[in-house]
């Protein structure tokens, strides 16, 4: 699972080229995986968890970069205020980068005016514009605090010239009914499926085809024709059984031993 987490992670686009708003995307480095072999990570913590746990091992195995920090916990008075998600020196040059690390599955609802609002999550409780503001406004802002300015003395890491960039990483679904959707700014390389509602699912377009429903853990992966698939009829009541407790499963559906889609299905 780890290995394969790997590699969907790091063939996943960043959500925007460069500079969009003023953050600026970390640009990962290449990496060969013939000899990374990754460490086992906990199963029983969320995706989220889980990426950065492979984000600081992929790092590691490049060679191009040292981590110096890592999921760092920043607190004051006793309380905590915040998280610094990894800072890195350059072996090279020993530039320093404080990266926030981000992988989100976003739909794109176009019924919104504004592209920077449409991205949001399945279960609507986030949204691109809303992660960007934190990141903007707190994470960014967290680095040049007194409490993270005496960690990194401590730790020797120049605290004059570090610069701050995100890796944001993204899955995008678009509208079914609408799937040629223009989403510039934002790049087209991470639509990874499309989103629809139930009365859409429960026709007979999609009633011959066989489905699974994967764990949020094997969110990230690419549908794979090994698997314990199930037949509409069957899948349907979980999935209604999901939508009425207000959670939009992802959804796997088989039209043939080589095609296989992904997408999610909304309650909303």
């Amino acid at each position: 699972m780890e290995l394969e987490q790997s590699r969907v992670f790091l063939d996943t686009p960043a959500l925007w080229e460069s500079s969009f708003f003023n953050v600026e995307q970390f640009k990962f480095p290449e990496i060969d995986l013939t000899n990374f072999k990754p460490k086992p990570i906990p199963q029983n913590i969320r995706l989220g968890h889980q990426i950065e746990h492979l984000f600081f091992q992929l790092l590691e195995f490049s060679k191009i970069y040292k981590v110096v920090l890592f999921n760092q916990p920043i607190k004051r008075d006793k309380i905590t205020i915040g998280e610094i998600d990894c800072i890195v020196q350059h072996i090279k040059n020993q530039s320093i980068i404080h990266i926030e690390l981000t992988y989100k599955f976003y739909i794109i609802d176009n019924s919104i005016t504004e592209i920077i609002h449409q991205l949001i999550g399945p279960n609507q409780k986030d949204s691109f514009y809303k992660k960007l503001q934190k990141i903007k406004i707190k994470q960014f802002k967290l680095i040049h605090t007194k409490e993270v300015y005496n960690i990194l003395k401590y730790n020797n890491i120049d605290t004059i010239n570090i610069t701050s960039k995100v890796c944001f990483k993204a899955q995008l679904f678009t509208p079914y009914h609408n799937k040629n959707i223009i989403i510039s700014p934002f790049n087209e390389k991470c639509i990874a499926g499309y989103w629809l509602r139930l009365k859409d699912f429960n026709t007979t377009e999609f009633k011959n085809k066989e489905y699974y429903l994967p764990s949020k853990q094997e969110w990230i992966l690419k549908p794979h024709d090994n698997l314990a698939w199930k037949s509409f009829s069957d899948i349907i009541l979980v999935i209604c059984e999901r939508l009425n407790n207000q959670n939009s499963p992802m959804v796997w559906m088989k039209t043939s031993t080589t095609i296989l889609e992904k997408f999610f299905i909304v309650f909303w």
